[in-house]
């Protein structure tokens, strides 16, 4: 079941703090921030990227430092967003694919509208407990520590190979 939603998937929507990052911040004297992200992400994005799965990242945030991230990988990043869920449904209207054909991944409570929409919820190993149960499959690795690599290699696996994915959240 979980392959022929992962084999449905046109787009990959990620939340930013959280899960491209640790969800820490270092706060620096002039009042910059600084945040830790996992330099492998990058290389499992280009895999998606060849897939022909369209990937974006959606923050509540307004933060030069996401603008950044995203700009060195190389996929749009929409910030400073009210409601993530209609900037998720404007996005799949301008693709021109659904909700169903799409997959967010998240780690908190500001998740939830677009984690019970789409067809591929997913959540990273340390999201908060109340968004754990609205996830078809939750990261082996911590947000920031790979988890957004893990998502590109699980796509990857499921998008070359026949055999089954059967890990969903609630099966730790």
């Amino acid at each position: 079941m979980l392959n022929a939603i992962l084999r449905g998937i046109r787009l990959v929507a990620f939340d930013f703090d959280g899960v491209f990052t640790d969800d820490r911040v270092y706060v620096f004297q002039d009042g910059t921030e600084a945040v830790r992200c996992f330099r492998g992400d990058g290389l499992g994005l280009r895999k998606l990227e060849r897939m022909g799965i369209a990937c974006v990242i959606i923050s509540t945030e307004s933060n030069p430092v996401v603008s950044q991230r995203a700009r060195k990988l190389k996929i749009r990043c929409v910030q400073n967003c009210r409601d993530k869920h209609a900037v998720l449904e404007d996005l799949v209207t301008e693709l021109g694919i659904t909700l169903a054909e799409t997959a967010f991944v998240g780690n908190d409570i500001n998740d939830l509208a677009c984690l019970r929409c789409v067809g591929m919820p997913m959540v990273v190993r340390n999201a908060h407990p109340d968004v754990v149960p609205q996830a078809l499959y939750q990261t082996r690795t911590a947000g920031g520590q790979g988890a957004v690599r893990e998502i590109c290699d699980l796509f990857e696996q499921v998008l070359t190979d026949s055999r089954s994915i059967t890990r969903l959240a609630d099966s730790r």
